[in-house]
């Protein structure tokens, strides 16, 4: 019966994937079952990561073979210590725990190739004096965390390609490749949309292809060696067509990740996208593809909206969507809810002529004049004619006065006096009012055509009092609270137009002999 019934090994694993990565450490426990006393030289566990490449080459007559080796870390505990004398270890079943911490730095990923590996492991070993050595390996999967600048891989890919048609066929074919990033972890989805533009006489099939690229080094010579890890075929794409194609291809669980960082073996992956075109090269885009552990998958970024709106999405919210901060200028707050805003206050119902306030088809308030601001030393008057001018008289008569709306006085607040009531007319009167010289313009009985120049001004002189219809209100006490405005020397009042210009007069207008003697003349001499 031998005196070592087993002798196993087992570590604790991490995480649920069960890798290790720089810097973790790693514990276990090794086993060691015994039928009887026995001594034993030395117990010890060894932790150790090594890449291998190896393949031969047939030159001639000869053979040539290419290998290579790289260590990365070895590490070593003695589980029962090594001594000149050997330890007797009791019958039973004794068990030892290790602890190994790994090495920082950069390490690859552990790779099996049909040229090479990179192997991670576990290895314990009782030597006994006369005896052969029992050994126990276990592997583990080691995972490489050295991947610099990954948030700068998930950013898309876009590419294009187009071909000219030969012997065969006319016209020319165009692909546009938009692939959503460049970074994939494992069990992820790869997005690609394709624009393609057939415009040539031939058919094409467009194709997808994930293709993992393996290169083994050794000696100053290379190896190569390529795999089709997924592929997928759209539909024929007629002749004269277009047409948009969008697909996804899904990462294995199981795929070995990117290596980027060992000396002998090299692991890279890329997409291509390409046109099958039967009689011609394959027009085709090819995009660096990158895959990295399971628990590397970048997670949202800096600057990155994680609202339901990409980032400069079209038809989106921006900031000019939504108005500015509410200032209150009232006694509601700011923003209140049911406080009236401005568009809950109808505009300032005032009559600006013959027609009611609102009336439909009277003129607007864009029909008139901006409102009268007294510029000079002259009042400001309510009925006083546009730019300047006189205001039509709308009867012969003045209006009434109603006991509610008395003659203007003088006094504060206004700080000049009012035009007398009886006046009609539109905003300003900076020059004084007179009679025309010349009779009116719409007068029937006027017929010549010289244009006469407009008479000089007359001498200001302080205007007569306005006649009192009614007995005058006594005048308000003036406020102390503003100074006594100067005094101006006031215009006279418009003097009372007693003829209804606008009416129109019976009497036939005048010959045509009369007005233009000379023409009719010539006609008869003519003759």
């Amino acid at each position: 019966m031998p005196a070592i019934q087993s002798l196993t090994m087992t570590y604790d694993a991490l995480n649920e994937y069960g890798t290790f990565s720089e810097g973790d450490t790693l514990t276990g426990k090794v086993t060691l079952a015994l039928s009887k006393d026995t001594t034993v030289e030395s117990l010890f566990v060894k932790a150790k990561g090594d890449a291998d490449v190896r393949w031969t080459k047939k030159v001639g007559d000869r053979n040539h073979t290419y290998s290579a080796h790289k260590r990365y870390f070895k590490l070593k505990q003695f589980l029962i210590p090594e001594n000149s004398n050997e330890t007797l270890v009791p019958q039973g079943t004794h068990v030892y725990k290790f602890s190994f911490t790994i090495p920082p730095g950069s390490s690859p990923s552990s790779f099996k190739g049909s040229h090479g590996k990179i192997v991670y492991k576990l290895e314990a070993k009782l030597s006994r004096s006369w005896r052969l050595n029992r050994t126990v390996e276990t592997d583990i999967h080691f995972v490489s965390k050295a991947f610099p600048n990954l948030h700068s891989l998930v950013s898309r890919q876009v590419g294009s390609t187009k071909k000219d048609m030969g012997l065969f066929s006319k016209g020319h074919a165009h692909m546009d490749v938009i692939v959503d990033r460049k970074a994939y972890a494992q069990g992820e989805t790869m997005v690609i949309v394709a624009k393609i533009d057939n415009s040539s006489s031939s058919e094409m099939i467009p194709k997808f292809s994930l293709i993992k690229d393996v290169v083994y080094r050794a000696n100053g010579h290379t190896k190569h060696e390529s795999s089709v890890i997924q592929k997928l075929v759209d539909n024929c794409i007629k002749s004269r067509t277009q047409r948009d194609v969008r697909c996804a291809i899904k990462i294995p669980r199981d795929q070995t990740p990117t290596i980027q960082n060992c000396d002998i073996i090299s692991v890279e992956y890329h997409l291509k996208a390409y046109l099958d075109i039967s009689f011609a090269f394959d027009p085709e885009v090819i995009f660096p593809v990158v895959i990295i552990p399971q628990d590397l998958s970048p997670g949202p970024r800096p600057g990155v909206p994680m609202g339901p709106y990409p980032a400069g999405a079209i038809g989106g919210p921006s900031v000019s969507d939504f108005p500015p901060p509410a200032v209150s200028m009232g006694p509601y707050p700011a923003g209140a809810i049911g406080g009236p805003s401005v568009s809950h206050f109808p505009p300032p119902a005032v009559s600006m002529g013959p027609y009611p306030a609102g009336a439909i088809g009277g003129p607007s308030v864009s029909h008139f004049p901006p409102p009268a601001v007294s510029m000079g030393p002259y009042p400001v008057s309510l009925h006083s004619g546009s730019y300047g001018y006189p205001g039509a008289q709308m009867s012969s008569a003045p209006p009434r006065v109603h006991p509610d709306n008395p003659p203007a006085y003088p006094g504060t607040p206004g700080v000049y006096p009012a035009q007398p009531a009886h006046i009609n007319g539109g905003y300003n009167n900076p020059v004084p009012p007179l009679a025309a010289l010349y009779g009116s313009p719409f007068s029937s009985s006027s017929s010549s055509s010289v244009l006469h120049p407009p008479p000089t001004a007359p001498t200001f002189q302080p205007p007569p009092p306005a006649p009192e219809l009614h007995p005058s209100r006594p005048p308000p006490q003036p406020f102390n609270t503003s100074p006594t405005a100067p005094t101006y020397t006031l215009l006279p009042s418009a003097p009372m137009m007693n003829t209804d210009f606008l009416s129109q007069s019976d009497e036939a207008p005048p010959a045509y002999s009369l007005l233009f003697p000379s023409s009719a003349t010539d006609k008869s001499v003519a003759k």
